[in-house]
């Protein structure tokens, strides 16, 4: 195997014999952590039935990632969640993954909350339901729209999650899921540029940090925070 991820297999599992694995962030936490390890890879046959599932092929940097380092396991934050192999007979998803991705949504969503309807605007209450009512359906409808286009491949914790853009001039980058603060959705910046960093250089930039920390005499655990939502992991946001 040569290419991008030529040796990274091995590199990632070494690191299970590193004596300060531990203080690598989200690689020990309880039933979340991924103690470096790392599911087998797909073969070509079971990555496109992954890809007919999701109604998509999906970027050339993760899709050489399922089939040459691993389906899932050790990443960045609490590591990639699996990629699972379609069973005969299984329904496919349902196209999210599949639809344009629209980064402008965010600043859109902004602008909608900004424009909510406020009760001392009208004389009674039936009329503030009259136009809070279709304000509420649109400010769901553009919140559900933020991920489309996208493969949530991973959790940071406290309802934060990492993107796969599979879609559009953004296809094969990462992007944030903050909405839970509502910040949106927001790109993972290279060092020292605006443009949103790819998959290989997100998962190779945290693999070259934990080398680092795992083996570094000095290291100090990284803090530990709490979990607050489980992820479906079938990995379509």
């Amino acid at each position: 195997m040569g290419g991008t991820w030529a040796g990274v297999r091995e590199r990632v599992l070494a690191l299970r014999n590193a004596p300060h694995w531990r203080v690598v962030f989200g690689a020990d936490f309880h039933d979340h952590g991924h103690e470096f390890q790392l599911h087998p890879v797909l073969t070509e046959e079971q990555l496109r039935a992954v890809e007919r599932r999701f109604g998509t092929e999906l970027p050339e940097e993760y899709r050489t990632f399922l089939l040459q380092v691993g389906a899932g396991g050790a990443g960045p934050d609490y590591g990639l969640f699996p990629m699972k192999p379609s069973a005969p007979g299984v329904l496919s998803a349902t196209g999210r993954c599949a639809l344009p991705f629209r980064p402008g949504l965010t600043a859109e969503l902004d602008q909608h909350e900004c424009a909510e309807p406020q009760r001392a605007d009208y004389p009674d209450d039936d009329a503030f339901a009259a136009a809070h009512t279709p304000w509420v359906a649109r400010h769901e409808e553009l919140y559900d729209a933020l991920t489309e286009g996208t493969l949530c491949i991973s959790s940071q914790g406290c309802a934060y999650y990492s993107l796969l853009v599979v879609t559009g001039p953004h296809r094969g980058t990462i992007w944030e899921d903050v909405r839970t603060v509502g910040e949106g959705v927001v790109p993972v910046g290279r060092r020292g540029t605006t443009e949103p960093v790819t998959f290989a250089q997100w998962y190779l930039n945290w693999l070259e940090d934990a080398e680092r920390r795992a083996w570094d005499e000095r290291s100090e655990p990284s803090p530990r925070p709490r979990l607050t939502s489980d992820h479906n992991l079938s990995g379509e946001s």
